[in-house]
């Protein structure tokens, strides 16, 4: 009864404001601000009223799927197919809605199919067929209208607000930002950024921190400030989006920014930063059978996520350094992603095949004697060998070094949503492989590098305050965090030698109202050391025989420093100024101290420091 009042209600409120929308002058001759105005707020008014429908229209199948089971199932097939003919034709004769053959809007649930969990069109709804399948929460149409392909289970935790392809949803009278083009859903995201960071030293990176770089005190940059500013952040997006059959449904997703240095880029006149490739990748989604496939280049599997294992839901800390934060788990690059889900969508198994790569440290190996080419990935051992470890891109890559590989990164994830919180455990092998030459011959060599880690969310407040931890620690993935700590040096062979690494994050994000986000985090990185000596020289990483002496001397050269450990403590907070149909405008401002430590050499263990204020201003027009 409750649900034929609504809908009566709503058939009232569209049919009392026909008159009045069609005697508007806006509609017969030249408009007016005042009238214009007062029908946005007519059609934001019928939009409320649609989402309450459809909220009525769920409440009213999760009553009838708990009858049935109460009852055993009685005449279920008969109440199935009236019931899905009724929730169709009121959803098309008073929501507007358009069937689902055009790919536009709301699915009809398929009548006396028996626990068939699955969704279709933009914005489609659950289908129930018994007790055990009704949801928490309608979380489809409420928390993951992006991603409405495979329900989800709630977990209290909610979806980024910030790496989504926009939080508007396809709603049956349509919504800023998306565009239908026959069966195939356009939608577009992105935001304009126009972010500042003072800083203590001068690092040239912008408000991308590369901590590698940050000065010890023997150079004169130790001793300067800067500041630098730049919009080159500023994001644009696209997903398209279809529906195979009633069961399945592929969408391409494209993402882009401006991060990338050209060889036109300056700072002084022009800023021509370069458009770059952030993501690109396809994806398809059976709710049939719960299978999910990914192929493009995305944020790899290891990433920390914040439901299932589902792109765009990955759990990114919210600071405006785009860097994000010391001792963050991510990378982008091509992978092949398989993922199954099980037991109402609460357990999620993945297994990953991704692009690989090896961050070397060969700067200590100078030796004579031996056949190289020095820039392009050959290495002169003591000994008299060349190894080879990689060779400088050609043709359409960018000249930097391409590290040999044998094998991709093989990556498995298992991530596990009950009714509080989010939880990940994870691994990753990884082969490093070199080529050791003397004239005349050689052999190669593969070592066998991985780790493993996890992650979880605590929804202490839920939606209004979470706890974030997240680790990870193996051998020979030190690329994998956001200081790029390098994965491997050379032993006396010329073999790969995996360095140690640990990274970790944790944090804590608060909403105390809708227009406030406040967070503060702290991240961890580290690096182990691998080193020999040979002829009264020393080799490797970490070697404590390096010569520290003049780290601290200004103008002094004699500094050996190999990271050890890099620290970051921030906080920050984002202000929404104005938040409506025109989208979002908002501010931030980020304080954060970064402290990098390096191994202990032949004068003690040098250490250095950055100090930051970030200060942004972004537009997210379709959020």
């Amino acid at each position: 009864m409750t649900l034929f009042v609504k809908i009566g209600l709503f058939a009232g409120t569209v049919l009392a404001t026909a008159p009045a929308l069609s005697a508007l002058p806006g509609l017969t001759g030249q408009a007016h601000a005042a009238d214009l105005d007062a029908l946005e707020e007519q059609i934001a008014n019928i939009q409320a009223q649609q989402r309450a429908l459809q909220k009525a229209l769920v409440s009213v199948q999760q009553q009838i799927a708990a009858h049935r089971a109460a009852t055993g199932g009685t005449s279920h097939a008969a109440h199935a197919a009236s019931g899905a003919a009724a929730h169709h034709a009121a959803l098309q004769g008073i929501s507007g809605v358009a069937d689902t053959s055009d790919g536009i809007g709301l699915a009809a649930p398929e009548p006396a199919v028996s626990h068939h969990r699955y969704a279709s069109g933009p914005d489609a709804q659950p289908v129930f067929s018994g007790a055990r399948d009704v949801p928490e929460v309608e979380s489809v149409i409420g928390h993951r209208a992006e991603d409405v392909v495979s329900r989800l289970a709630e977990n209290n935790v909610g979806p980024h607000s910030r790496e989504t392809a926009g939080a508007q949803a396809a709603g049956a009278l349509g919504d800023h930002g998306v565009f239908h083009m026959g069966p195939v859903t356009l939608i577009l995201g992105g935001f304009l950024d126009a972010a500042a960071v003072e800083e203590n030293r001068h690092t040239a990176t912008g408000t991308f921190n590369f901590w590698q770089d940050i000065p010890f005190q023997n150079q004169s940059r130790y001793h300067t400030n800067n500041f630098e500013g730049s919009a080159r952040y500023s994001r644009i997006s696209l997903m398209a989006r279809g529906n195979v059959d009633a069961h399945s449904t592929i969408s391409g997703f494209f993402e882009m920014d401006f991060g990338a240095g050209a060889s036109t880029t300056d700072a002084y006149e022009s800023n021509s930063y370069a458009l770059r490739m952030r993501q690109a990748y396809l994806a398809y989604d059976n709710s049939e059978y719960n299978f999910h496939f990914l192929a493009g280049q995305a944020w790899s599997m290891l990433t920390p996520g914040r439901v299932g294992i589902t792109p765009r839901q990955e759990s990114l800390p919210e600071t405006i350094e785009s860097s994000m934060l010391a001792g963050q788990t991510w990378a982008r690059q091509l992978q092949f992603r398989f993922v199954k889900d099980f037991l109402s969508h609460r357990l999620w198994a993945g297994l990953s095949i991704e692009n690989s790569a090896t961050l070397y440290n060969t700067s200590s190996f100078d030796g004579t004697g031996c056949v190289t080419n020095q820039g392009s990935g050959q290495v002169c051992m003591p000994g008299g060998q060349t190894v080879t470890v990689g060779y400088n891109g050609t043709g359409l890559t960018n000249p930097a070094l391409f590290s040999n590989e044998i094998a991709p990164d093989i990556i498995g994830k298992l991530a596990w949503d009950p009714h509080w919180g989010h939880y990940e455990v994870e691994g990753i092998l990884h082969f490093p492989h070199d080529r050791v030459s003397t004239p005349g011959g050689g052999h190669n060599n593969t070592a066998v590098a991985g780790g493993g880690g996890g992650s979880m969310i605590l929804p202490v407040i839920p939606h209004k305050l979470e706890v974030r931890l997240n680790g990870l620690a193996g051998y020979g993935i030190g690329r994998y965090g956001s200081v790029l700590l390098p994965d491997a040096t050379l032993n006396a062979n010329g073999a790969p030698s995996p360095l140690l690494s640990v990274q970790a994050t944790g944090g804590i994000v608060a909403h105390p109202t809708p227009r406030l986000d406040v967070y503060g985090f702290f991240g961890y990185q580290s690096s182990g050391r691998s080193y020999f000596s040979s002829g009264g020289k020393n080799y490797g990483y970490g070697n404590p025989n390096y010569n520290t002496f003049g780290c601290s001397v200004e103008l002094s050269t004699d500094c050996t420093a190999n990271i050890h450990s890099v620290m970051e403590a921030t906080a920050g907070a984002w202000y929404r100024f104005f938040k409506g149909k025109y989208g979002t405008v908002q501010g931030g401002l980020q304080l954060a101290y970064s402290r990098v430590n390096a191994w202990s050499g032949n004068g003690g263990a040098p250490n250095t420091s950055l100090s930051e204020v970030f200060m942004d201003f972004r537009y997210l027009p379709f959020q």
